[in-house]
C-alpha cells in the first residue's frame, strides 16, 4: 500500500521535449542576462530620450505649458526652418547622388593602375580626418582674400592671367590739378589739346614701393617738346619721396607711371590710344587739327580681381557640399570597390569575347551587378547628409548661417545657440526624425535580403 502510494506521488520521468524546452527556457535567460547590460544603455542613450523629445515637443520654450501641435505649425510657418527644409533636401539629392558616382567611376578606374592601393589610400585618408578639424581646413580654403584662400589664390592667378589685372587701383588725381573724373571712374583733361601740346597727366595714391618695376623718373620726358602734328605728354607719379617739389609740376625725382593706358578722344569718341613706357611718356601722332581731350580710362584703376565668394549666399552651400564630397568620396570608393572585386569575371570576360567594348560592359553589366551594393551606399549617406551639422556649423561664416542651415543645424540654434526654445527644437528633431526612419528602413530590409 505504502510503496503504492509513493510510486503514485512521485513525478513523470522526464521526456526528451522537456529537456530540450528547459535548455531553450535557460539559453533565453542567459541570452537576456548577457543583453540586458546592452539594452538598459540602449533606453537610457537612444529610447528615453526620444520618447522624451517626442513629449517635449508638445510643450512651449518653458516646457510648462502644453501647446499641442502649435510647434510642428510654426515649424512650416517659420521662413528660416523652410530655408532649413529646402538645403537638406539640396543636401540629400544632391551630396549622395555624387558621392555614389564618383566613387563607382574612382572603383572602376582603380582596378585598371598598378598603384591602386596607394590610390585608395590617398582617398580614404580624408576619413580620418574629424568634421571639426574638415570644416576648418575648408574655412581657410574657401577665405575670399586670395593671400589666405588657396581656391580664390588659384582663381586670382588664372583671371589676371588671361585678363591682366591694373597697377593702379589706389591712383587718384589731385583737386584742381587739371584732371576731371568721370562717372565711369575715368580720368580727362580739363582743358583741350591741341596737336603741338605738351600734357601733362599728375596722378597720387600710389606709394613708391607699388610701382612697376623699370619705372624711371618723368622729368627728361616732360622736358621735350610735342611736335607739330602731335600730342605728347607723361603720366607721373605727383609726388617728391621726403618732401618738397610742386604739386601739379614735373619735378627730377618723380616717377613716370609705366603701363597706363591713355586715350585721345574728341567728339565723345576714341581717336587713338596708347600706353605709357618706362617714364609715363605717351605721344599721339598723325592727328588732325582741332581740339582733343586726353583720358585716362577706368580699367587703370579698376580694383585687383578678388575672385569668387565662396562662402557668400549663392554658394556657401554647394561650397560645404564640396567639403563633405572630399571628406566621403574614399568610404564610397572602397565599399564599391569591394562589390566590384566580387563580381563575376566570366560575365565581363564573355561579353568582351562578344565584342562589346569597356562602355557597353561597365553601362550593360557592370552597374546593374552593382545595383545592390550602389543601393546601400546612397541609402547610407542619405541618412549621414541628413544628420550633417559640424561642417555646415564651422564652414559657414555668421552672417550667411541663416543661407546654409540645415535642419541638425537650426534644431541646435532653436534649441541651444540662442533660441533657448526647447519645444520648437525637439519639434524640429522630431522631424528629422521621421525623414530619416524611412532610410533606415530600406537599408536593413537590404541587409536582410542579402543575407538570405
Amino acid at each position: 500500500m505504502t510503496a503504492t502510494l509513493l510510486k503514485e506521488a512521485s513525478p513523470p520521468p522526464a521526456t526528451m521535449a522537456d529537456r530540450r524546452r528547459r535548455a531553450r527556457r535557460r539559453g533565453r535567460v542567459i541570452a537576456l542576462a548577457f543583453v540586458f547590460p546592452a539594452l538598459l544603455l540602449l533606453g537610457a542613450l537612444v529610447v528615453y530620450p526620444v520618447l522624451f523629445s517626442v513629449g517635449r515637443s508638445f510643450f512651449d520654450a518653458s516646457g510648462t505649458r502644453f501647446v499641442g501641435g502649435d510647434n510642428y505649425t510654426e515649424m512650416f510657418r517659420d521662413p528660416v526652418t523652410l530655408k532649413a527644409v529646402r538645403n537638406t533636401a539640396i543636401w540629400v539629392v544632391v551630396a549622395p547622388a555624387l558621392l555614389t558616382g564618383l566613387g563607382l567611376i574612382l572603383a572602376v578606374l582603380v582596378e585598371k593602375v598598378r598603384w591602386a592601393t596607394a590610390f585608395k589610400l590617398l582617398l580614404f585618408m580624408p576619413m580620418a580626418v574629424s568634421f571639426l578639424a574638415a570644416g576648418i581646413i575648408f574655412r581657410l580654403a574657401y577665405d575670399e582674400d586670395p593671400d589666405k584662400g588657396v581656391l580664390n589664390a588659384a582663381v586670382v592667378s588664372v583671371h589676371d592671367a588671361f585678363k591682366g589685372t591694373s597697377s593702379y587701383p589706389t591712383a587718384r588725381a589731385r583737386d584742381g590739378q587739371g584732371l576731371t573724373k568721370g562717372a565711369d571712374g575715368s580720368y580727362r583733361t580739363t582743358a583741350a589739346a591741341s596737336p603741338g601740346h605738351t600734357v601733362d597727366l599728375g596722378l597720387v595714391g600710389v606709394l613708391p614701393k607699388d610701382l612697376p618695376q623699370g619705372a624711371r623718373p618723368a622729368y627728361p620726358a616732360a622736358a621735350q617738346k610735342a611736335s607739330a602734328d602731335e600730342i605728347r605728354g607723361v603720366a607721373y607719379l605727383d609726388f617728391t619721396r621726403g618732401g618738397g617739389g610742386q604739386q601739379g609740376k614735373v619735378d627730377r625725382q618723380e616717377s613716370g607711371l609705366p603701363e597706363m593706358k591713355v586715350e585721345a578722344v574728341r567728339d565723345g569718341k576714341t581717336v587713338a590710344s596708347t600706353t605709357t613706357a618706362d617714364d609715363g611718356s605717351f605721344r599721339f601722332r598723325s592727328l588732325g587739327s582741332g581740339s582733343y581731350t586726353v583720358r585716362l580710362p577706368a580699367s587703370n584703376f579698376a580694383p585687383p580681381y578678388q575672385g569668387v565668394s565662396w562662402l557668400g549666399p549663392a554658394l556657401v552651400t554647394p561650397a560645404i557640399i564640396g567639403a563633405y564630397l572630399w571628406i566621403w568620396t574614399g568610404f564610397a570608393m572602397v565599399l564599391i570597390g569591394a562589390g566590384l572585386a566580387a563580381l563575376p569575371r566570366d560575365a565581363l570576360e564573355a561579353a568582351r569575347i562578344d565584342g562589346a567594348n569597356e562602355w557597353q560592359i561597365f553601362r550593360r553589366i557592370t552597374v546593374p551587378l552593382l545595383g545592390p551594393v550602389l543601393t546601400v551606399v546612397f541609402v547610407t549617406l542619405v541618412i549621414n547628409v541628413m544628420k550633417v551639422f559640424d561642417l555646415v556649423y564651422i564652414i559657414a561664416p555668421g552672417p550667411v548661417q541663416e543661407d546654409a542651415t540645415v535642419l541638425a543645424t537650426q534644431m541646435w540654434l532653436v534649441s541651444f545657440g540662442g533660441g533657448n526654445n526647447q519645444g520648437l527644437g525637439s519639434a524640429l528633431g522630431v522631424l528629422l526624425l521621421l525623414l530619416v526612419i524611412p532610410a533606415m528602413v530600406i537599408n536593413v530590409r537590404r541587409f536582410r535580403g542579402s543575407q538570405r
